[in-house]
């Protein structure tokens, strides 16, 4: 099963969750997806010891070709090049790869080189085989590293998906490939906001997913009001409690220290396997 765990905003605790689940269970894949700042490996009793470029083409010209008729600057939708009289800018930040400049030019004058945007790296602990992506400082395009990271999911093992915040392009792209979603929210008005966005999203992808509500008893009732009035199952709460506070603020899961959660968390998704299984 392919577990993936999102919400509409960040600091909800995805990774809490995350973590906390693959920690629990005797083997599973975790992945962490938010590329543009990875975290779990803080909770993770993991040292990465593989790590490979994630990369993307990007047109290079060749001016002895070129007749700079514009067809390529006409074409691209992202304005990834601009023509001069005697020259053809790239801007290789607003490239995506399509393709379509190449396919445009009259005389065959674009080429292809490869730039890297990011890093995948690899580790293992005694139950978790562990991924997580990096994209580079200055880079806009998570897009590549998330899918190439979605390579490495193994269809053998229980894998979970930590997934970026929000619910822009990377949570949709990381989200897509679940059987499940687990949304985590906090019972604060502006997590209530940023949950309804993440709920129109899974409906949109028909994806079945549940909420964990986190730091439970911290703000108000809102957020179990509305799930029991959209009909959205409450999978866990998780207290606002201060043991779980000291744990998480030295980078510590709690599971690993609060045994009766890992049954909790044991339980919860043989629940959820099960759901999908039937």
């Amino acid at each position: 099963m392919i577990l993936s765990i999102a919400s509409g905003k960040g600091g909800t605790g995805k990774t809490t969750v995350a973590t906390n689940i693959a920690l629990s269970l005797s083997q599973a894949q975790l992945i962490d997806c938010d590329v543009e700042e990875p975290n779990a490996h803080v909770f993770l009793p993991v040292t990465t010891n593989r790590s490979e470029n994630v990369t993307i083409s990007i047109p290079a010209i060749d001016e002895t070709r070129c007749t700079h008729c514009g067809a390529c600057s006409k074409f691209c939708a992202y304005n990834a090049l601009a023509i001069l009289p005697n020259k053809v800018l790239i801007f290789p930040e607003l490239c995506h790869s399509c393709t379509g400049c190449a396919l445009v030019c009259p005389v065959k004058a674009v080429q292809w080189k490869e730039k890297t945007i990011g890093t995948l790296e690899h580790g293992h602990t005694d139950n978790i085989d562990f991924y997580k992506g990096l994209l580079l400082v200055g880079e806009i395009q998570a897009i590549p590293v998330l899918k190439t990271l979605k390579t490495k999911i193994d269809p053998s093992k229980n894998v979970i998906l930590d997934a970026p915040p929000g619910t822009a392009c990377p949570m949709i792209e990381t989200i897509s490939a679940s059987d499940y979603c687990i949304l985590v929210a906090e019972p604060t008005p502006f997590g209530l906001h940023d949950l309804k966005l993440a709920v129109e999203v899974v409906h949109f992808l028909h994806i079945p997913f549940g909420v964990i509500i986190n730091r439970d008893g911290m703000g108000d009732d809102a957020v179990e009001t509305y799930c029991k009035k959209q009909n959205i199952p409450i999978l866990l709460k998780i207290p606002h409690d201060e043991q779980i506070a000291k744990l998480y603020s030295k980078g510590v899961a709690f599971v690993q220290e609060m045994p009766e959660w890992k049954e909790q968390f044991t339980q919860l998704f043989t629940k959820i396997k099960q759901e999908v299984s039937s």
